[in-house]
């Protein structure tokens, strides 16, 4: 205490009444957290209720939550919140963390013990809990009157707006613009605190604050709370460790907006017969070879997105669906994984692997992001004959899921040259190796559409059943046969259509249910069929389809094709919007971005053909 007693002195010219008031009054506040420092829980424990009032640049979902709060340090910590009527509460007692869902009857703790991996009985991976602990040191709390300028707020006794000066703030590393809002209770608490910086700010309204001597703190309720023979499941505490982080990151997650075309490709980097190019501002893989060669190449040029990916969506959406459906992520989709891999092509299965090698992920972790969309259950159409100016195919997908929850920023356009089968595209996400949008070299283009069905597993994955038609298939008619053999899982629809034969067809699949529409025929949930076109969607999204298309009857081109794919055919959750024209082999690739669902956004253009023969033959050097 003595160093910053010297600091606020020497610095002291740089104070003012109010900037000491609150520097004292952010000291005391700090010592009841603290306690004596000589370890144990010496320091008073915080209970609160706090409100989000406003927030702004962050996500709107934040606003109005109320959050109850106990906390101790270095270790003690609950969190209850309710989210759409329903109540949640995370908490932690020393080394243990657990998670309550009681409306769901779920109940899950978080153990050093417990394998990350069911079938890998050694993959258990300790966490190192850190102790809850102010990051900035007591001397530096001190020299706070001096690095802010506090001016009170007029008509509210004890309340102050704190901006930083702009030489401490260079010196010390704060934005220069931050503001800081904050109002005492006058009884040493708090009633409300509030921060702007960088287009980003949050206000939180504390309705009740007090503390409880840390003698006092071990009658408060710091344990998972159970219901009359409830039994937690433990789960791997390394799991909700990933989970929390990938929640925090996301809240700051930013896809920019593509710029204009400027016609720019440059290669980035190569691996093998594999290379990684910028085309345009957006990513082009090219993988060529054997499986185990492929996912090299994969997962060495993608290293960074895959691991993002997976921690994205395995860690991230998968953890998190939990919560919502009352069962831990893991032990479903462990349990499709065990019915599904069963019927897998083992090359695939190798080629996960591989990837896995490369970009220094357990096996485990790639195979189950590959069998993710199993779990969670869009729109497509093909326009040919009279239906468009030229009489070319024109094939659209539209990928409504998920969107801003990690796919977006991983996006990726994979040029696929297998050592057996056709090569193709597969506009898709890092890390993933089957398609759900797809096109090859025999002009055969292919999208699908989730429908229900969960937990039919006993069959090919889509994603995997579809690849099969794109490096198996030469016609549509193969197309069909590969996807009526399957064996296929859960409830999907899917449009396939062929250049070279200017047919298209519509397929509504479930484990036993295989059933064709072709081009003007029309189905019970597809009522208005339109000649020389297959249109697939739902409810009022389908209707505006089939306007769109009956108002454009005969003057379809690329460019209008396109069109067919704006909102609101499209959902909010819209993060990819293709249009094959599998007669010249062009397509065209949108991506959501932060701000804008995919159609709405910038479309790439590419040609198969050009991107195939720019593939050298010999092996490439790896930089």
């Amino acid at each position: 205490m003595i160093a910053a007693s010297a600091a606020v002195l020497w610095f002291g010219p740089l104070t003012s009444e109010e900037s000491r008031d609150l520097g004292a009054a952010i000291l005391r506040f700090d010592q009841r957290l603290r306690g004596d420092e000589n370890g144990g829980h010496s320091g008073d424990a915080i209970t609160a209720r706090i409100r989000v009032l406003d927030v702004e640049g962050m996500p709107k979902t934040l606003a109005k939550r109320e959050i109850e709060l106990a906390a101790q340090f270095p270790d003690r910590l609950r969190l209850e919140a309710e989210v759409e009527g329903n109540g949640y509460r995370v908490g932690r007692d020393g080394d243990t963390v657990w998670i309550s869902v009681p409306h769901q009857d779920l109940a899950i703790e978080g153990s050093n013990e417990v394998p990350r991996f069911v079938s890998d009985p050694d993959s258990v991976a300790p966490v190192r809990l850190p102790a809850f602990e102010n990051p900035v040191p007591r001397w530096q709390l001190a020299l706070l009157p001096a690095v802010f300028r506090v001016e009170p707020v007029i008509g509210e006794k004890r309340s102050y707006q704190a901006r930083p000066r702009s030489f401490m703030a260079r010196l010390i590393g704060i934005p220069e613009d931050l503001e800081i809002e904050l109002t005492t209770d006058g009884a040493g608490g708090l009633a409300a605190v509030g921060a702007r910086a960088a287009g980003k700010r949050i206000k939180l309204g504390f309705e009740s604050f007090g503390w409880v001597r840390g003698a006092d703190a071990d009658g408060l309720e710091w344990g998972l709370p159970l219901a009359e023979g409830q039994k937690p499941e433990r789960v791997a505490l390394s799991h909700l460790e990933k989970f929390a982080n990938v929640l925090i990151d996301n809240l700051n997650a930013k896809i920019p907006t593509l710029p204009p075309l400027d016609g720019s490709q440059r290669v980035v980097a190569t691996h093998g017969k594999g290379r990684l190019e910028m085309i345009d501002g957006t990513r082009v893989l090219f993988l060529k070879g054997t499986p185990e060669e492929m996912g090299e190449q994969h997962g060495t040029l993608l290293r960074n997105e895959v691991r993002d990916l997976i921690d994205r969506i395995v860690y991230g959406v998968g953890v998190g669906s939990s919560f919502e459906k009352g069962r831990w992520f893991f032990g479903e989709i462990e349990e499709a994984q065990g019915r599904l891999e069963p019927f897998i092509d083992e090359r695939y299965l190798r080629e996960m692997d591989a990837i896995a090698e490369a970009a220094g992920l357990h096996p485990q972790e790639v195979r189950l992001a590959n069998f993710f969309p199993e779990l969670f259950h869009c729109s497509g159409f093909a326009l040919h004959g009279a239906a468009t100016v030229d009489g070319k195919l024109y094939h659209g997908r539209v990928l409504d899921y998920l969107r801003g929850l990690g796919l977006e920023q991983n996006a990726v356009v994979m040029i696929m040259q297998p050592d057996e089968g056709n090569a193709w595209v597969n506009v898709s996400y890092a890390g993933f190796i089957g398609s759900v949008t797809a096109m090859n070299e025999k002009q055969v283009a292919m999208g699908e559409m989730g429908g229900r069905g969960e937990g039919n597993w006993d069959g090919k994955p889509m994603a995997q059943l579809m690849r099969e038609v794109m490096e198996k298939a030469d016609t549509l008619d193969q197309a069909v046969e590969i996807m009526r053999a399957g064996p296929r899982t859960c409830e999907y629809y899917y449009v396939i259509s062929d250049a070279k034969s200017h047919r298209a067809v519509g397929l509504k699949t479930t484990p036993e249910i295989f059933e064709t529409v072709w081009s003007g025929e029309s189905h019970p949930q597809l009522e208005r069929p339109v000649k020389d076109t297959v249109l697939m969607s739902a409810g009022d999204r389908y209707e505006t389809l089939v306007d769109r298309v009956e108002a454009n009857f005969g003057k379809f081109d690329a460019d209008s094709a396109r069109v067919l794919m704006d909102p609101p055919v499209c959902m909010n959750s819209n993060i990819q919007s293709v249009l094959f024209a599998p007669d010249t082999l062009d397509f065209w690739v949108a991506n959501a971005d932060s701000e804008n669902v995919a159609s709405e956004t910038r479309y790439t253009h590419y040609n198969l053909r050009a991107l195939l023969e720019s593939v050298d033959d010999t092996e490439l050097t790896a930089r």
